[in-house]
């Protein structure tokens, strides 16, 4: 009779046997080694390495005949270019004549200088930089007998068309926007700016997407300390996925805990460009259309590229249209509810004897009126983003009419209060900023939690605890209320008004480097003569 094999003896082989499994485990799947000289050794490991997915291409070549060399072309069908695929790399390496005794160490020089006809050739033997560029829409070419790869540049696929942005509208403008191509976006800046000082880096984020950003910002104009801090912001983020800028806005804004954005974006090149100009930075993130600019300010949410295509006093008067209608959305309801509530005696005689009969069968005080009014008023327009184009704006017109005659005659809401959210709501619609207008949405409510409360006491109560906020936040370390505080003389040409060109003589000192711009003094057209301009003579 055998004598058992103890338990301890037991576990410990079962140990022993896993480290040896975990052991050839990182064998196999150590990517920073390097490559095999044999061709389907690596063959294999790259496909382990991108887990034989059915995109992927192995095109086999032979290169040479004397000595027989075989080869294989690796890349990823619907991320690249097949067009340059089939003609600069894969027909290019066919049909070159190589030299019968050619030896194979100097076979990738020739075909890195002679063969490959693409604008990108690089030569590695590391498995995670091998990887990356297959997954990056480039061509990787192995080669039997040699421990190294050629990695041609063959990216593309298809990309939406250049076309006018959706939300940024505008009459004398240009009518391109950004789309999700990276190297595209780039080029619209470039085409806007031609200047050796605008500097463009590039950069991965996303330990899984590896998605690809770029920093741009004039060299000349920039502050370098705020370059420098948008870049260590970026070396921070340490994250799986990267799938737009807005992931990269919540994770390099400086307020987290407030509704205002901190930073700005736009999708039109003409502002990002004006912006970069002016000296902040731009942050272009692959495989979305929306353009972040650091630092920003909040006045610079009320701005327009609209404004710089239209005279300065026509400009200035919608700008100031804009903080009006601002103003309305934020406080409207509110300053209603407190008239009714507290303050009957400031309404004129006549208009509060018809409140009053509007109101005689209202069973409802006129903060859950209100609250009524604004929740219906929010889920049409929620609706009507949701639905198809074609029919979203007339369910929300429909709706609205529909739903607040209804509501008048049935005797839950007052007319008057139907006139306050209607107004309300087209007066948000004016702000340029999708962000600030949402924090105005959700700051309204807030207001009318106070008015109901306080009266106008709450409403003015409302107001100091939101500048004081708005005082309170920075961007990328820039005052978020600058030029207005601090305040600045220089930065109120293009601040509440847009003065005219031959005003706007300096850059905001906070954020530029240079702060005089390259202009005459005597930029503004005088007449030389008076009467009549013709030649006499």
């Amino acid at each position: 009779m055998k004598k058992p094999i103890p338990l301890s003896s037991l576990l410990k082989k079962k140990i022993e046997e896993e480290q040896e499994d975990s052991k050839e485990a990182v064998e196999v799947t150590d990517e920073t080694s390097e490559l095999y000289k044999d061709l389907t050794s690596n063959i294999e490991k790259i496909k382990q390495l991108l887990g034989k997915s059915n995109d992927i291409t192995f095109r086999e070549l032979t290169i040479t005949q004397k000595p027989f060399t075989q080869g294989t072309a690796v890349f990823i069908n619907n991320i690249v270019d097949e067009q340059i695929v089939n003609e600069h790399v894969l027909e290019a390496i066919i049909q070159y004549p190589f030299e019968k005794e050619l030896e194979k160490e100097n076979l990738f020089s020739i075909l890195e200088k002679e063969t490959l006809s693409v604008l990108d050739v690089n030569v590695l033997n590391r498995w995670d930089d091998i990887a990356n560029e297959i997954v990056s829409g480039h061509t990787v070419i192995f080669v039997n007998g040699i421990n190294e790869v050629v990695s041609c540049k063959t990216n593309g696929g298809n990309y939406r068309s250049i076309e006018e942005p959706s939300t940024e509208v505008t009459v004398r403008g240009p009518k391109e926007g950004f789309v999700e191509s990276l190297p595209i976006n780039i080029s619209l800046v470039r085409r806007k700016i031609k200047s050796p000082d605008l500097q463009v880096e590039k950069k991965k984020l996303g330990k899984i997407t590896k998605t690809n950003i770029a920093v741009l910002y004039v060299k000349s104009v920039a502050n370098e300390k705020i370059v420098q801090e948008v870049k260590a912001r970026l070396n921070r983020i340490e994250i799986d996925s990267i799938l737009s800028s807005a992931n990269i806005e919540e994770l390099v804004q400086d307020g987290t805990f407030t509704p205002f954005p901190t930073v700005f974006n736009t999708e039109r090149p003409d502002i990002v460009s004006s912006e970069l100009m002016e000296g902040r930075v731009a942050i272009i993130v692959e495989g979305t259309p929306f353009v972040l600019i650091v630092p920003t300010s909040f006045p610079q949410f009320f701005k327009s590229a609209e404004d710089y295509y239209q005279r300065f006093d026509i400009a200035s008067l919608i700008r100031i249209l804009r903080y009006i209608a601002f103003t309305i959305s934020l406080l409207g309801p509110s300053i209603y509810i407190a008239l009714i509530t507290f303050h009957q005696d400031l309404i004129p005689t006549t208009l509060l004897i018809n409140l009053a009969a509007q109101r005689e069968g209202i069973p409802f005080p006129a903060l859950i009126e209100a609250f009524i009014m604004e929740l219906t008023f929010e889920v049409l327009r929620e609706a009507a983003i949701r639905m198809p184009r074609a029919i979203g704006q007339a369910v929300s017109i429909v709706g609205a009419l529909v739903i607040g005659q209804a509501a008048v005659q049935a005797g839950i809401v007052s007319a008057a209060m139907v006139i306050v959210v209607a107004l309300t709501g087209i007066a948000s619609f004016t702000t340029p900023s999708y962000n600030l207008a949402i924090a105005a949405r959700m700051l309204r409510f807030f207001m009318m939690l106070v008015a109901a409360t306080f009266g106008l006491y709450g409403v003015m109560m409302g107001i100091i605890v939101i500048v004081a906020h708005i005082c309170s936040l920075r961007s990328f370390g820039v005052p978020y209320l600058y030029p207005i505080a601090p305040f600045s003389p220089t930065g109120q040409a293009d601040g509440l008004i847009r003065a005219p060109l031959w005003w706007m003589k300096k850059r905001p000192h906070l954020i530029s480097r240079g702060r005089t711009k390259n202009m005459p003094k005597d930029l503004h057209p005088t007449p030389t003569t008076k009467g009549d301009t013709n030649d006499s003579s």
